[in-house]
């Protein structure tokens, strides 16, 4: 059985090189089509590991909740205020919830007021946020110097704060900003620790990164922000669920117990950073079926060109066709003959464009630095869809061929 394959596949690389310039530019349009579906799927991948890096900022298992102040209702008397309080705080830390792994208060104080904040002659824009000691751990911070809050910290009201990269440049230039002070409306307050530089630069360029330079924060206790504010409101709950899929059930649960707290004084939305994740491989999905759909026109522009070649072979050696039926050969021989040139025709260009898009793949992993080399399965999809394109493309050629009449095919001229 191998040696009658071998011999049939010998037979269709001498037929190929009789028309060795038709070949090549078959093999050249499947290489194409194979190559810039690779390269489409590359780009994609680069995508995805973009935005969700990005994500990841904000802590994937993150999730908000606020009040809600789009009431569509005119005639309901409601209460000024952020309906969440310190002793709704305390509620929610009193290990009340089972979806929720931690939780944290976020103060920022009055909207449109500047809060002047400067060492020595050097000033600093920095969006300023009372939090409490967990959240650097819900949002994904890393600390590169210096430490966390503590709760005491929290408890006892310090004035310390923990400040981003910008922030620090800022304030201090070059020097290091751990255990230095600086003012915040005149008040003093010494650097315990130095974020992580954070990028969210794609996520800003479309305007989903909350408003917020991740680098220019200045985090302080919350219970620290409310002495400086003179109340004892808090703006929203930042907290992380015990898992992904529980946000929505932690969600839920934190704004049953600030109902059961307020009544029907209140109404509170939440978001969660699953519902932007489904959302965002819901988009990303979509953009990459669309260019793996574009890209694969040229696979069908190859596959037609294979068609083309198989038939006008097919049309050149009708005498050849039937000279083999005389002397012994059955239907199935020559249609296995045709078949396997086309095949042989699909799987270099297969080989070929799937060498380019690995090339390029390596190529826009090296300029941008992200995980963009093909896997194995991707590999194998490109090589038996390019078997299969020119299986489907020779068949009807092959087809024509087995079924032509022998007689008819030894008087063609």
């Amino acid at each position: 059985m191998l040696i009658f394959f071998l011999d049939r596949f010998y037979q269709s690389l001498y037929a190929l090189k009789d028309n060795l310039r038709r070949t090549l530019l078959s093999i050249i349009g499947i290489a194409i089509g194979i190559a810039a579906v690779m390269a489409v799927g590359a780009i994609s991948k680069g995508g995805n590991y973009l935005i969700f890096s990005e994500l990841e900022t904000f802590g994937l298992n993150s999730l908000w909740v606020s009040r809600d102040r789009a009431d569509k209702d005119p005639n309901r008397m409601v209460r000024e205020g952020t309906g969440i309080s310190n002793n709704d705080y305390l509620a929610l830390t009193a290990d009340c919830c089972s979806a929720v792994h931690r939780i944290s208060a976020i103060v920022y104080g009055t909207r449109g007021k500047r809060n002047i904040i400067q060492a020595n002659n050097r000033y600093s824009n920095a969006q300023l946020q009372g939090v409490d000691f967990s959240l650097t751990t819900i949002a994904n911070d890393v600390i590169v110097q210096g430490r966390a809050f503590r709760s005491r910290d929290i408890s006892k009201r310090r004035t310390v704060a923990i400040i981003g990269p910008t922030v620090a440049k800022d304030l201090f230039g070059e020097a290091s900003p751990l255990g230095r002070e600086f003012r915040i409306n005149n008040r003093k307050y010494t650097v315990i620790g130095l974020l992580e530089d954070k990028s969210r630069d794609f996520l800003a360029s479309i305007g989903s990164a909350g408003g917020q330079d991740a680098n220019n924060r200045i985090l302080i206790p919350f219970t620290t922000f409310q002495q400086m504010l003179g109340n004892k409101k808090i703006n929203y709950l930042q907290a992380e669920a015990v898992t992904q899929v529980q946000a929505a059930e932690a969600a839920e649960q934190i704004i049953a117990i600030l109902k059961r707290h307020n009544g029907r004084n209140f109404t509170y939305k939440s978001e969660t950073m699953a519902s932007y994740i489904a959302t965002t491989e819901r988009i990303l999905d979509g953009v990459a079926m669309i260019g793996i759909i574009a890209a694969s026109v040229s696979l069908l522009v190859g596959g037609m060109g294979i068609m083309n070649i198989m038939s006008t072979s097919v049309l050149e050696r009708t005498r050849e066709i039937g000279l083999r039926k005389a002397i012994g050969a059955r239907k199935r021989d020559i249609l296995l003959q045709f078949l396997l040139e086309a095949v042989v025709i699909s799987t270099a260009g297969g080989l070929i464009g799937l060498t380019l898009g690995t090339a390029a793949s390596i190529v826009l992993s090296e300029l941008t630095g992200f995980p963009l080399a093909p896997s194995f399965v991707v590999i194998v999809i490109a090589l038996v869809v390019s078997v299969a394109v020119g299986i489907i493309s020779g068949y009807l050629p092959a087809r024509r061929a087995a079924n032509l009449p022998p007689v008819d095919a030894l008087r063609y001229e």
